[in-house]
């Protein structure tokens, strides 16, 4: 059989559908390749939502060998097609959550049609499909395809449409599945987790409270919520997080400090009701780890708005910042602004202002655990020899040593040190 190689680009959904588009490949007996040297056909499966992220991935296209097969599968030929025309080699395009389709896909490609299936998505890909895991101990899960938003700088909905949410029961069952293959990390993901369910008279939180009720020793960490969607549900979703299977961590994207300017990013919540939120949580979870991106230099930011994200950022003391320079996107209302934009020095100099402020925040965050000592899980291995990380209870990164093979183990580990990013930690036993 022919050899395939997919490389992957992007969030947690996208890393979700290109283990699905491995497992149908392998289960139809395809050989998936080590390297792009290797393979007969190579997958890229693309990311679309920042500009330097679309122009490392064409430039890697570019890059792949000429007696290759290719295949853009993802976000991007759904954006930014017209530019992918004209600029690579490329003899299938695709969108999004392929699935099990991918497998007739790749064998027209090898025959020799050049196959454009950009349509919008009818049906999500099933959940039972088989997938191959990137990492043997974490299982990333979907929950949803597409999401409720419309914020004027984000095409991913263009790419992954409107919310269509799996079931209780098929979310469930994919976690228990996984569970007894050996998984102990499950990652419940979308573009939007808080939108979950929706659209079938459900929502997170029960969501949540079933997966909690699972039999199983594992823990769950939920991907990100935006905020006005988790007021509606604040009480029961902290009711649901109390379950000890929940890792006690928060991704909330404020993206900015300023009201006016989340207005014209069409984020329907105030900074106010950003802070009200984190209040409640961190009272019901003192130790919480708060992730948190900000977005500077949208149109219309005045350096008074871009002073208020620091003020917020400051105030309520993320342990995790991911700052982005704005970037308009195609498709988006943000790509025809021309009102108040800001020069690109300026966003440089603002984004180098911020980075430095999250990442003063973050160490001193993580100060606050060196002594700590308590049960950690194992779930992946470290970028130096004989190092691995582990997560505690608040999804906190400790880096521990050994020679062992720990992957998929719990200990007991004590912190030793902190840095702006990681802990250390030491095996008690």
């Amino acid at each position: 059989m022919p050899t395939v190689f997919i490389k992957n680009y992007g969030c947690s959904s996208n890393t979700a559908d290109s283990e699905t588009l491995a497992g149908c490949l392998k289960q139809a007996e395809y050989i998936l390749a080590g390297s792009e040297a290797e393979a007969d056909l190579i997958i890229y499966n693309t990311c679309a939502v920042k500009g330097p992220t679309e122009n490392r991935i064409i430039n890697d296209i570019k890059q792949a060998p000429k007696n290759k097969k290719i295949i853009i599968a993802g976000c991007l030929p759904k954006i930014s097609f017209e530019r992918l025309s004209r600029e690579v080699r490329f003899d299938g395009a695709v969108g999004p959550a392929t699935g099990g389709e991918i497998v007739s896909i790749v064998q027209r490609v090898l025959e020799g049609q050049k196959i454009v299936a950009l349509v919008p998505l009818k049906e999500k890909p099933s959940l039972t499909l088989p997938k191959l895991q990137t990492n043997p101990v974490i299982s990333i899960v979907p929950i949803n395809f597409g999401c409720l938003g419309r914020c004027s700088y984000c095409c991913v909905v263009h790419a992954r449409g409107h919310l269509q949410s799996y079931s209780i029961t098929e979310i469930t069952q994919r976690i228990q599945a996984d569970y007894e293959l050996g998984c102990r990390e499950f990652w419940v993901t979308s573009q939007d987790t808080a939108s979950y369910g929706r659209d079938i008279k459900t929502n997170l939180a029960e969501l949540l409270g079933a997966a909690g009720d699972l039999n199983g020793n594992f823990h769950i960490r939920v991907g990100m919520m935006t905020p006005n969607l988790v007021t509606s549900m604040q009480k029961q979703l902290i009711s649901a997080f109390e379950n000890q299977r929940l890792f006690k961590f928060l991704h909330l994207p404020v993206q900015s400090g300023d009201n006016k300017v989340l207005a014209g990013m069409c984020r329907f919540y105030t900074t106010e009701d950003f802070q009200t939120i984190v209040e409640a949580f961190r009272e019901a979870f003192p130790d919480l780890t708060l992730a948190t991106d900000v977005i500077v230099g949208f149109p219309g930011e005045t350096a008074e708005a871009f002073n208020n994200t620091l003020v917020l950022l400051k105030k309520t003391q993320p342990d995790i910042t991911n700052v982005s320079k704005f970037f308009a996107r195609p498709k988006t209302v943000a790509w025809n602004m021309r009102d108040g934009l800001v020069d690109k020095e300026e966003i440089k100099r603002r984004s180098t202002l911020a980075a430095e402020l999250t990442k003063k925040i973050s160490a001193e965050r993580n100060k606050n655990w060196v002594g700590w000592s308590g049960k950690v899980l194992v779930d992946e291995r470290g970028k130096v020899a004989d190092s691995w990380i582990s997560r505690n209870f608040a999804y906190k990164p400790i880096v521990i040593k050994s020679s062992e093979m720990l992957l998929g183990k719990t200990l007991w580990v004590e912190v030793t040190e902190a840095s702006t990013t990681y802990l250390k930690g030491k095996i008690i036993k």
